[in-house]
């Protein structure tokens, strides 16, 4: 091959070189958000902890103009979702969303996982909360915690608890107060929330351990009776119904949170923008009565103070967990 010709083939393929490499560049540094955001969903679509990030995400596209991609991925109590994210490159454009029981209970139950909650993923914001309640029939002898104590005193393994479980932070609930209430209760496990209240509607166990989401409509109804929820301080929705530590029993108090995280090594630049972001979104004064309709209410806590909230729920759910030895199957 002639000289010049090579010499021309050479300059080609330099020059596409140059052209790649000066596109990878300019990528590297563009100013992020410069490409859609994937966000890993740990359960199935439909339920609150799908839609709840969606609603804010809409916020986020309007502000930004990119598109926000999820992906659901259930399975595993939310494992199949987190190992993907921490499989992902720390860049910012791979995030999950999950409820505390994925994020905060399941390292502790299940001894075999490869990551530590705290050290391996980098939390960004909570998004949103929702209480526990126990819940009885409408037609429940049982009006009060008082009476369904009364009855599981007075007849050993007669009152039967459940929750979508197990090893669940709704299981967790119920170890705690069979502990704080010094009741001898049989727990029924199902394999959801939903199943559950079926079961409870259907008369096959007394009481039930559930999401504010799930029971919203019967409790309104009078389908269902709330007992005692485990939130800091009464459910504005549920004026009537005490939170357990108001009842003397127990200090215990957590709501399920969703949270946002990312991989641990994901920029500190990138997670501050992210969290700035979602707590302008999180403010909009029609975020609040929109969470409010999927039985949810907005938190907002982002950063470092997020974070120091996360290692407090690993702790206690790590002790409670220990306690009452709950496992995992």
């Amino acid at each position: 091959m002639p000289i010049a010709r090579k010499l021309k083939r050479f300059a080609l393929a330099a020059a596409i070189l140059t052209a790649a490499g000066g596109a990878a560049f300019a990528q590297s540094t563009a100013p992020y958000p410069s490409k859609p955001v994937h966000v890993v969903v740990t359960f199935p679509p439909g339920g609150s902890i799908d839609v709840v990030p969606r609603i804010v995400a809409q916020k986020l596209i309007e502000r930004w103009g990119q598109p926000w991609v999820f992906e659901n991925r259930p399975g595993a109590g939310g494992q199949i979702a987190v190992n993907s994210v921490l499989k992902s490159p720390a860049d910012g454009y791979t995030l999950l969303v999950g409820p505390s029981g994925a994020i905060a209970v399941n390292p502790t139950l299940y001894k075999k996982l490869a990551y530590d909650p705290v050290r391996d993923l980098a939390p960004i914001v909570s998004l949103a909360r929702t209480p526990m309640v126990l819940v009885v029939q409408g037609s429940s002898p049982y009006k009060t915690l008082d009476d369904l104590i009364a009855a599981a005193r007075a007849k050993p393994g007669s009152v039967v608890f459940a929750s979508g479980g197990p090893a669940s932070s709704l299981h967790v609930a119920i170890e705690v107060l069979k502990r704080a209430a010094k009741i001898d209760a049989t727990y029924v496990p199902y394999g959801g929330n939903a199943p559950a209240i079926n079961a409870l509607l259907g008369g096959h166990v007394t009481a039930v351990w559930a999401d504010y989401p799930t029971v919203v409509a019967h409790l309104q109804s009078g389908t269902l009776r709330g007992l005692v929820t485990t939130a800091a301080k009464r459910v504005a929705t549920l004026p009537a119904v005490p939170t357990l530590i108001e009842t003397g029993l127990s200090n215990y108090e957590a709501d399920i949170f969703y949270g946002i995280v990312a991989p641990a090594k994901t920029p500190p630049p990138t997670l501050a923008k992210l969290a700035g972001w979602f707590m302008n979104a999180i403010k909009a004064p029609e975020m609040a009565p929109k969470l409010a309709k999927h039985g949810v209410f907005p938190v907002g806590i982002c950063g470092p103070e997020f974070g120091a909230y996360l290692k407090r729920m690993v702790d206690d759910y790590s002790r409670i967990i220990a306690e009452a030895n709950i496992k995992a199957n």
